[in-house]
């Protein structure tokens, strides 16, 4: 029997980046049109769908941990739809069938659009569904593409942490194939929306009260689009929305550091809304681990990259991330990603310990050597000489006055 409109209830949880978070609220917004209604009571669900990571192997534990719950709760509600969706069902498939029997669904990353036909398919038939996208030598680049679609973007306030923040997605996948890294092929092939398109979001977004917008992409200054025989750079996409009325502040992440051109950071000095603030991952401050991490640039083209935010936007905030304990790590080359934290200073460090992940190329050609204590202890190192940083960073604004968004 199809349940009526009503008492259709969800529950979602979503874990892992600022892209999980967008497909989340896109996600929810597509099951509204369904007839669902959110609910942050999982007892009272009877769709529970997880969005989730495969960025580091906690995340995915996280998950099956929470999964392995959910088991009870299956044979005591037996028309309960439990879905995984998002990286790790895009890396994992049909293994989470396997540790996971009680599953019914499981949607990769280019397929969110078809969840809420799938979920009604499984309450229906009671049919597992599995939608994923090719794999990325599992045909040619257009067709791999293809497969990871992105999908026109409907969206939900009630899902956004703050009712005037909103991430706008303007390109989806990853080209640069870094040894450690799942992404390309969890998110596919690099590809951009058209200006025009995300224009009309930012606008759609304004009506809806929004004032700051964050542009989302792994690389967002890798941004390129041609459309009407005019081609659009990350700083032309800039200029187009800084026109809407009513968004007061504009954000991009993540920026991969050889991409960061003149005219991009000009037009952070000179568009008034565009904030001074960049995210810009170093990874490490080594060039011998640099190159194992196939991160396509030097320790000194990194440092010419600095400069050149210093001269052009003058007091930019610049945080980084880093990786610890990567294959072959020495103590030498540690010492060297902490004396680079020294020299740049970071507003801000995001510092993760390697975490081996199936399907990268680190995986198949270097041993994951380092041990976890030593990687504790230089993630503790690197953690403390940042919080240093940024605390005498912060305390020069004491006494300053600046425009928050509260």
């Amino acid at each position: 029997m199809n349940q009526t409109e009503h008492n259709k209830k969800l529950f979602i949880e979503t874990v892992g980046c600022q892209m999980n978070v967008l497909d989340s609220e896109l996600v929810v917004a597509a099951l509204r049109q369904d007839g669902y209604e959110l609910t942050d009571n999982h007892k009272l669900a009877d769709t529970i769908l997880f969005n989730t990571c495969s960025v580091r192997e906690r995340a995915e534990e996280k998950i099956y941990s929470q999964l392995g719950r959910f088991k009870y709760s299956k044979q005591t509600r037996p028309n309960l739809v439990i879905g995984v969706m998002g990286c790790m069902a895009q890396k994992d498939q049909k293994l989470i069938f396997q540790r996971a029997p009680h599953v019914d669904l499981v949607v990769g990353t280019g397929q969110l659009a078809e969840i809420p036909r799938l979920v009604g398919e499984v309450r229906n038939n009671r049919d597992r569904q599995l939608a994923v996208s090719l794999g990325r030598r599992d045909g040619s680049r257009t067709e791999v593409s293809q497969s990871f679609q992105s999908y026109d973007p409907l969206r939900d306030p009630e899902m956004r942490p703050s009712p005037y923040q909103a991430y706008v997605r303007i390109m989806i996948g990853c080209d640069k194939f870094c040894t450690y890294c799942v992404v390309p092929m969890t998110r596919g092939p690099e590809q951009s929306r058209p200006p025009s398109e995300i224009y009309r979001e930012v606008v759609a977004l304004k009506d809806q009260g929004v004032q700051e917008i964050t542009l989302l992409g792994q690389t967002v200054n890798s941004y390129k689009h041609t459309e009407n025989g005019k081609q659009s750079r990350l700083a032309d996409l800039l200029e187009l929305i800084h026109d809407v009325d009513g968004i007061k502040r504009i954000k991009f992440v993540t920026s991969y550091p050889k991409d960061m051109t003149v005219d991009l950071l000009q037009a952070l000095r000179d568009l008034p809304k565009v904030a001074h603030y960049l995210h810009v991952p170093l990874q490490h401050g080594c060039d011998e681990m640099l190159k194992r991490m196939k991160r396509g640039y030097t320790v000194a083209d990194y440092r010419e990259m600095m400069a050149r935010i210093r001269e052009i936007v003058p007091g930019c905030s610049i945080s980084s991330d880093f990786i610890v304990g990567f294959c072959g790590e020495t103590e030498q080359a540690h010492q060297k990603s902490m004396e680079l934290v020294r020299e740049c200073r970071f507003k801000n460090s995001f510092i993760f310990k390697y975490s081996e992940r199936s399907g990268t190329r680190a995986a198949a050609n270097f041993p994951d050597d380092v041990p976890d204590e030593v990687k504790k202890r230089r993630n503790n190192e690197m953690l403390d000489l940042q919080n240093a940083i940024s605390a005498e960073d912060n305390a020069d604004f004491i006494g300053r006055e600046v425009e928050v968004l509260v």
